[in-house]
C-alpha cells in the first residue's frame, strides 16, 4: 500500500502541481500587494477613493455593497494579465523558437468534399454524409 502511495507522490504531475500551487499562492500575494499599494492609490488619484470597498447604495431597506466585488474583479483581471504577459507569452515565444526549423506534423484529418465535415485521414467514406472520399 505504501509503495503505491510513494509511486503516486513521485510522479512528475503531482510534483509539478505542488510547485504550481506554491508559486501560484506567492504570485497571488504579489499581485494583491500590487493592487493595494500601486493600483488603488492610482485609482484614488483619479477617482478620489483609494478603493471601491466604500462604494455602497441602498434601495428601500436593502444595503448593497458592490465595492468589494469590484475590488475582486480588478484583482482578478490583474492576476490574469500578469499570468498572460509574464508566463504565457514568454512560454509561447520559447516554444516557437524550439520548434523553429521543424517540419509540421502530418495531418490526421481531412475534409469531406461533399459536407465539409472533418473525418480521419484514412477514411474512405464520410461518417456524416456517407459519400465516398478519395485519398487525402
Amino acid at each position: 500500500m505504501f509503495k503505491g502511495f510513494k509511486q503516486f507522490l513521485l510522479r512528475g504531475n503531482v510534483i509539478d502541481l505542488a510547485v504550481a500551487v506554491v508559486i501560484g499562492g506567492a504570485f497571488g500575494k504579489v499581485v494583491a500587494a500590487l493592487t493595494q499599494d500601486l493600483i488603488n492609490p492610482l485609482i484614488a488619484a483619479l477617482v478620489g477613493k483609494p478603493d471601491f470597498s466604500a462604494f455602497k447604495f441602498t434601495i428601500g431597506k436593502g444595503a448593497f455593497e458592490p465595492g468589494q466585488f469590484l475590488n475582486s474583479i480588478i484583482e482578478f483581471l490583474l492576476v490574469a494579465a500578469a499570468v498572460y504577459f509574464f508566463v504565457v507569452v514568454p512560454m509561447n515565444t520559447v516554444m516557437s523558437r524550439l520548434r523553429r526549423g521543424q517540419a509540421p506534423p502530418d495531418p490526421t484529418t481531412k475534409q469531406c468534399p461533399e459536407c465539409l465535415s472533418t473525418i480521419p485521414i484514412q477514411a474512405r467514406r464520410c461518417a456524416f454524409c456517407t459519400s465516398t472520399v478519395g485519398p487525402a
